[in-house]
């Protein structure tokens, strides 16, 4: 293999706003064939290795690889910019602009196969033979009363607002939240272990990184262990924290 083509890969990536990965693990990560693919080929390789990993091993990147400076998790701090681009990944996401409760009520439709139309709750028949005569599974609509938890979800998604924990290349954490609304950002379309690029001259108040989209840009990628961990436990998650709100609300108000 030609030590060039490390290095050529590496500068692409760099210039695509990633950290400069090591050269041994590059090499790693290119295909074993002879001959090699296309170098855009390769670089695509490399690049999709290098969405799906966890940014905190060692054995990634160059060091120092560019990472949240220390003062940004002091809440005093009343604003502060980043003075160079970070990549983080996505350890978590909550949709704060809807209740617990309507999560939970969405995620409990959906494990019960329901999907949503409309005002309708459309229940999907899990019998093959019910199939109509292109091979599409039948739906049996049920009309309720009033729209749906999933119809409401889906009305005001452009509307939601979105916090993240995100996490750096040293392993420190930091909470994200929308200030401006970030497309592709939302409960279902980004994945935990997804990375972002925050750019140079995103604010950071109290302790939280304000994203919007001149500064937030994302990545892509997926860390499958973490991401289907958190898809199986979300429901529980939701729902100790429902109640554990509710409690709190129903002691303030005996108090």
């Amino acid at each position: 293999m030609s030590t060039n083509i490390p290095i050529q890969v590496r500068g692409s990536l760099q210039s695509q706003g990633f950290p400069a990965p090591l050269l041994a693990w590059i090499q790693s990560a290119l295909p074993n064939r002879n001959p090699l693919p296309p170098l855009p080929a390769l670089i695509a390789t490399v690049k999709t290795r290098l969405l799906a990993a966890d940014l905190t091993t060692p054995a990634i990147f160059e060091q120092p690889a560019p990472s949240f400076p220390p003062n940004l998790h002091n809440p005093e701090v009343k604003e502060t910019k980043l003075a160079r681009d970070v990549m983080v990944q996505v350890l978590d996401i909550e949709n704060i602009s809807r209740s617990k409760w309507e999560q939970v009520e969405d995620l409990e439709a959906i494990a019960r196969g329901e999907q949503t139309r409309g005002r309708e709750i459309i229940r999907l028949n899990e019998n093959a033979d019910d199939d109509d005569d292109d091979g599409n599974e039948r739906a049996t609509p049920a009309a309720t009363g009033r729209p749906s938890a999933n119809a409401n979800a889906a009305a005001s998604s452009k509307n939601a607002t979105h916090r993240l924990l995100l996490q750096d290349c040293r392993g420190q954490t930091l909470h994200g939240l929308e200030l401006k609304r970030v497309e592709r950002v939302g409960v279902g379309t980004l994945s935990i272990g997804e990375k972002i690029l925050l750019k140079k001259g995103a604010a950071v108040a109290r302790g939280v990184v304000l994203l919007e989209p001149a500064t937030c840009v994302v990545l892509g990628g997926k860390v499958e262990a973490w991401h289907r961990a958190w898809v199986e436990g979300r429901l529980e998650r939701l729902k100790e924290a429902a109640g554990s709100a509710g409690a709190g609300a129903g002691a303030e108000a005996r108090g």
